[in-house]
């Protein structure tokens, strides 16, 4: 069992930055893969990055290449998302999501553990 808890959302004018963490309360954070998603209303979560186990291998959605980072810290049992270069369109909610071996790092639908979300907006 994991246990997931988000942190970091808030309020922002485009091109600010905000630096999102995702703390492993419960498991062994260090054998999932770990992953980024967002949704809006009335829309699906989508993919924003993920994580190998190591840290070793990071992908990213072409959206947010060159604005966004993922990276992890497996002593402090912590998931990043650096965002920088904010946009109105990067409003959302941000889940963090672990699996230990996904079929796809892209599909949320491959991710079994989910944190509770934490609201990023970004007003114009």
């Amino acid at each position: 069992q994991v246990q997931l808890v988000e942190s970091g959302g808030g309020l922002v004018q485009a091109g600010d930055s905000l630096r999102l963490s995702c703390v492993c309360t419960e498991g062994i954070f260090s054998d999932y893969v770990m992953g980024w998603f967002r949704q809006t209303p009335g829309k699906g979560r989508e993919y924003v990055a993920a994580i190998s186990r190591s840290g070793d291998n990071t992908y990213r959605a072409d959206y947010v290449e060159g604005r966004f980072t993922i990276s992890r810290d497996n002593v402090k049992n912590t998931l990043y998302l650096q965002m920088n270069s904010l946009k109105p369109e990067d409003t959302a909610v941000y889940y963090c999501a672990a699996e230990r071996d996904p079929a796809s790092y892209f599909f949320p639908s491959m991710y079994d553990y989910w944190g509770q979300g934490t609201q990023v907006t970004v007003s114009s």
